[in-house]
């Protein structure tokens, strides 16, 4: 699973070829989510800073993470994206 950013200990990676919807998922020390790249919805737990931190960086990025979601179902490498600053 290629790892697309990472920030504030935060590790955001997406699958090859994975299940729609379009999503990436996120880890943070033992809590892992997967978020839907446009609607948000969260599967899992995060502590709530840390997926503050998450979701506003996916607000920034969407374009971005559809992307890379495109290459990641094609099985291509997807592209490293900025971290949250």
């Amino acid at each position: 699973m290629p790892e697309i950013s990472r920030f504030l200990g935060i590790v955001i990676r997406m699958f090859y070829d994975d299940h729609a919807p379009p999503h990436f998922h996120a880890e943070y020390g033992d809590y892992k989510v997967l978020i839907e790249i446009t609607s948000r919805i969260v599967e899992g737990r995060f502590p709530p800073h840390a997926l503050r931190a998450v979701l506003d960086w996916a607000d920034i990025h969407e374009r971005e993470l559809l992307a890379n979601w495109d290459l990641a179902k094609n099985r291509q490498q997807p592209r490293k994206i900025e971290p949250l600053e």
